[in-house]
């Protein structure tokens, strides 16, 4: 009878699995009489789904199983809170066998681990996809629409950019912290080039888990990104420093102390529109807190799942309720996260003050699964390879020529033109009627060509500006006028 039973299920599964019926195989279970025939089932239904992959996926469903000895197992994840008593598995009486069937989005990507016996958390054993977190590795669960972020992995092929690795004495912390700075490909401490510059917290871990580094490369490799100088800063104690008691003392040191001697040892921009401070978590409560507090210095920040919960919500409340500062946001987040009603109300509440937001929500939750995966998109976000929209005509122009912008007087955006008769390193700045710079719009070699920028003065008063062109040691230098 056995072997019979044995024969039957080989030669079924093929047609009862691509049907995508799990529950189909569990009422067959149930419907045998005996514990031995139960078990061959179960080993062969197992030799099966490991050729197709577990947890084993039918369309939305996930099926989770276990099969291995225990009194118990729950499942702890991304999708419960990480609490595993909201979430047991089920038990075919007699066998080691156990299961649970889950609903998720098509493209959801989640990390969990199981909890045998109330206690014993461990990886999927038959899941060989783990991923990174910050306690450890999980198993990963990627439904069939989810797609692997490509830019995290290291690419021998293509040019790298270099790390120096150094302490910084912090006089207002009165503490050491380690620095990590990526100079991009080709960097040189000699040209005039002055690059974009994005301040990770949690640095350390935006390198090890978020592969932070490798994202760069390849989008800058890529032409998603223009090339960046990037400052990884590691907290001495990330709880009081983020949210806690020193947050204030920390984001002067940030502001003050660190983007000073950054800028006074690299090729870095001065100007607050090319800076990005950004965090994850408690990291995106201080890169809040230090664009609040310093908008001349931070104009820019990215937020990976911000938790602004600390302090009565201080943060949120200062971006929501107070003075309206010249700070652009970008956000992620997941919806298995405790915080995406927050996230959704912040993105709400500021876009009705009038600041901007780009933003994504994903199926998934509050993880370095989520931040490595979207790091691309806050990078993009502020320092797309042709922020300006830089446009080159098919004709060749006979001089140097700045051009008058159109419209003028305007409100908030103008067209400004100019012309290359050979190729040449170009900048293009805007001052303010005092002659301090509020924006630079272009920083680069380029051919010979007639370019068009697009500048947004959304973020500046209404008065009189300057333009002005550098290139082959001549600068030229037109008036504009904005209006609002």
């Amino acid at each position: 009878m056995l072997i019979k039973i044995i024969f039957f299920i080989i030669f079924s599964y093929a047609t009862i699995f691509a049907q995508n019926e799990f529950q189909q195989f569990i009422s067959y279970l149930y419907g045998l009489e005996t514990i031995e025939e139960k078990n061959a089932a179960i080993d062969s239904f197992m030799t099966y789904a490991r050729t197709v992959g577990i947890p084993f996926i039918e369309e939305n469903n996930a099926n989770f199983i276990y099969n291995g000895s225990a009194n118990s197992v729950a499942i702890a994840g991304d999708f419960n809170g990480w609490d595993p008593s909201e979430t047991k598995m089920a038990n075919m009486s007699g066998t080691n066998f156990f299961f649970k069937t889950m609903t998720f989005e098509l493209d959801a990507r989640l990390d969990y681990k199981f909890v045998l016996n109330n206690s014993n958390w461990i990886l999927d054993p038959e899941n060989p996809n783990h991923i990174s977190g910050g306690f450890g590795p999980n198993s990963e669960l990627a439904m069939p629409d989810y797609i692997q972020p490509w830019e995290i992995n290291y690419n021998p092929s293509i040019p790298h950019g270099t790390q120096v690795r150094t302490i910084y004495t912090s006089s207002i912390m009165g503490r050491d912290y380690s620095v990590i700075i990526y100079l991009p490909a080709g960097y040189d401490s000699l040209a005039s080039t002055e690059y974009p510059t994005v301040y990770f917290h949690d640095g350390g871990d935006y390198i090890a888990l978020g592969s932070a580094l490798n994202v760069i490369d390849n989008l800058v490799d890529s032409n998603k990104i223009e090339k960046l100088i990037a400052v990884f800063v590691s907290p001495t104690n990330r709880n009081e420093e983020y949210a806690g008691t020193t947050r204030h003392k920390f984001a002067e040191f940030f502001a003050t102390e660190l983007v000073p001697h950054i800028d006074s040892n690299y090729n870095t921009s001065h100007l607050a529109s090319r800076r990005l401070v950004l965090g994850d978590s408690f990291g995106g409560n201080i890169s809040g807190l230090i664009s609040y507090k310093y908008p001349e210095v931070f104009s820019n920040c990215g937020l990976h799942s911000a938790a602004f919960w600390p302090n009565d919500n201080e943060v949120y409340n200062l971006v929501v309720n107070g003075e309206k500062k010249n700070i652009s946001f970008a956000a992620t987040w997941g919806i298995y996260e405790e915080l995406d009603d927050d996230m959704r109300n912040f993105r709400d509440a500021i876009v009705a003050k009038g600041y901007e937001i780009n933003w994504i929500e994903l199926p998934e939750g509050h993880s370095w699964g989520q931040w490595r995966a979207t790091t691309d998109f806050l990078l993009e976000t502020f320092f797309p390879y042709e922020p300006t929209s830089v446009k080159k005509s098919q004709s060749l122009p006979d001089k140097f020529e700045l051009f008058q912008n159109y419209p003028n007087p305007f409100n908030p955006t103008t067209t400004i033109k100019y012309s290359l008769k050979n190729e040449t390193n170009v900048k293009l700045i805007i001052t303010d009627s005092l002659g301090q710079r509020v924006d630079i719009l272009v920083n680069k070699i380029q051919p010979p060509g007639i370019y068009s920028v697009k500048f947004d003065g959304t973020n500046l008063s209404s008065g009189n500006y300057i333009y002005s062109i550098s290139a082959n040691g001549q600068t030229i230098s037109k008036k504009m006028q904005l209006i609002k």
